[in-house]
């Protein structure tokens, strides 16, 4: 089945790379018309130039209001509407709570969070006077375990899934034709994981992880017209990570 978001614009935040850049391609060879939105400028650039459909690169800091009330404008000028935003761009500093500087923390939860707020709030806005669309926030298994060394990445992303109950509920009791739902992967390949990696001494590409394709079809499926009785879901792509946790450390 192709088409499956023909003609529909989509928005993919931290779109250059890794989650984002699978997403972006595999919505563009779905027939979306794809703004790629990134500080990454030449890699985003370099994608959207590949995508199977026309596109879009805007530099975007996730973090900026201002950055999203100029990409709200960009790109309805450009395209006419939003149908489709994905939250995706997030940063990962690896510390404990015993090692976390409070700077860390509250700059992970700028992008992590606050950038997933801002999104919502920009495409709640856009999507109601188009008549609809749907919102999918990459969230983490990392909500639901936690993870001892990633203190600050884990509460970023359970405040991604609260958010995205609470934008579901919202729209629902609007009735304004959005959804809102999240993603949530375990262990994936992307530049994001073998740079923590690498700074963790450890071998870049780690031999458990995941394929960020894998995580763009879940994506996909929430973006289409599939889902229309989606919303307020939580999608695990983990291989049962959080059904089976790995045992503690001795």
């Amino acid at each position: 089945m192709m088409g499956r978001v023909q003609g529909k614009v989509a928005v993919v935040t931290g779109g250059a790379m890794g989650i984002g850049a699978a997403t972006a391609r595999l919505l563009a060879e779905e027939g979306a018309s794809v703004v790629v939105a990134d500080l990454a400028e030449a890699e985003g650039q370099a994608l959207v130039a590949e995508l199977a459909t026309p596109g879009l690169f805007l530099r975007h800091d996730v973090s900026s209001e201002a950055d999203w009330d100029e990409l709200a404008r960009t790109v309805t000028a450009r395209f006419g509407r939003i149908d489709i935003l994905v939250n995706n761009a997030a940063i990962q500093i690896p510390a404990s709570i015993a090692d976390v500087t409070y700077a860390d923390y509250r700059r992970i939860q700028a992008v992590n969070a606050d950038g997933p707020f801002l999104g919502c709030r920009m495409a709640v806005r856009e999507m109601a006077r188009s008549g609809g669309g749907a919102i999918v926030n990459i969230a983490s298994v990392a909500s639901h375990s936690g993870e001892a060394g990633g203190v600050a990445y884990s509460a970023s992303k359970g405040a991604v899934r609260s958010l995205t109950k609470s934008v579901a509920v919202f729209c629902q009791n609007a009735e304004n034709g959005i959804r809102c739902n999240s993603v949530h992967p375990g262990v994936t390949d992307t530049p994001m994981l073998r740079a923590m990696r690498a700074d963790l001494g450890l071998e870049p590409q780690s031999p458990h992880a995941g394929d960020p394709r894998q995580v763009a079809y879940a994506v996909l499926y929430l973006a289409s017209d599939e889902a229309l009785l989606v919303n307020g879901a939580e999608l695990l792509v983990d291989s049962a990570r959080t059904v089976t946790p790995p045992p503690p450390k001795r």
